[in-house]
């Protein structure tokens, strides 16, 4: 394919994948299985139940396999865009080559992989903590104290010089490819490129997509709220000041939420 081709084609193309992802994720969320979005939620139920009684050891690995659809729909439509600057980079240092769509692909599918990995880490770290809540009666009837940890955390981490470090690889696509790629072994260093990309995101991004954890991870909604924060940071000029007054109005949310609570129970 020319260069001029590609061109044509990128945008479409990569545009219908990330739209595509809201729309399933959307339709998902209004279908009868949307409670399946849910972290935390019962499989002993429906469709899934079933299935956890019918394959071995389905109790653990259907929940996870119906997650990790979820979690890479969730990816892709709130971290894809975030991610486009260095795709389109790409894209014109790879455009006249025969393959470029195959090497994108596998940048996209590495940068992807990646997220999905902290996805699965996340899962099991939730599920943990599920599992020692129902072991503590304080929390089992206090959930809000972990709601506002975690954004406490996130807001937190807003300051942290591992978030603004990854933040400037993320915001210099350029850069970046050239220290990860030089077009030998073209394939495995396309794929690579998109993990190390990836891995730089998930550095820059962690804090706040837990956040979906506390709003719902089946929440489109505040999705689109936490993508579009997350794209400005890392793609718009004037987005490395928003890390500061974010981290401010998250500290303040936690801060609230423990008040709120706190006075509910004194009261």
């Amino acid at each position: 394919m020319t260069a001029a081709r590609h061109r044509i084609v990128f945008f479409p193309v990569l545009g219908g994948l990330i739209v595509f992802t809201w729309i399933a994720l959307w339709a998902w969320s209004l279908s009868p299985y949307g409670h399946y979005l849910q972290h935390g939620n019962s499989f002993e139920l429906g469709p899934a139940g079933s299935l956890c009684r019918a394959v071995p050891g389905g109790d653990v690995v259907v929940p996870a396999l119906i997650y990790t659809a979820g979690w890479v729909l969730m990816t892709g439509a709130m971290m894809l865009p975030t991610t486009l600057p260095l795709l389109n980079q790409f894209r014109r240092m790879t455009g006249g080559r025969p393959d470029g769509d195959q090497l994108l692909a596998l940048v996209i599918a590495g940068y992807l992989g990646i997220w999905t990995l902290f996805g699965l880490v996340a899962h099991g770290l939730d599920w943990l903590v599920i599992e020692s809540v129902s072991r503590a009666p304080w929390l089992a009837f206090n959930g809000w104290a972990l709601g506002a940890g975690v954004i406490a955390i996130a807001g937190l981490f807003q300051f942290s010089a591992l978030k603004h470090r990854c933040l400037e690889k993320c915001r210099t696509p350029l850069s970046f490819i050239i220290e990860h790629w030089s077009g030998r072994a073209h394939r495995r260093q396309a794929f690579l490129l998109g993990v190390h990309h990836g891995v730089f995101c998930v550095g820059c991004c962690w804090a706040l997509m837990l956040l979906m954890f506390v709003v719902g991870t089946g929440n489109v909604g505040w999705m689109l709220v936490l993508g579009a924060i997350m794209a400005i940071e890392k793609n718009i000029s004037w987005g490395r000041r928003l890390s500061t007054p974010l981290g401010l109005f998250l500290l303040a949310a936690a801060w609230v939420t423990v008040l709120v609570n706190a006075s509910a129970i004194a009261g």
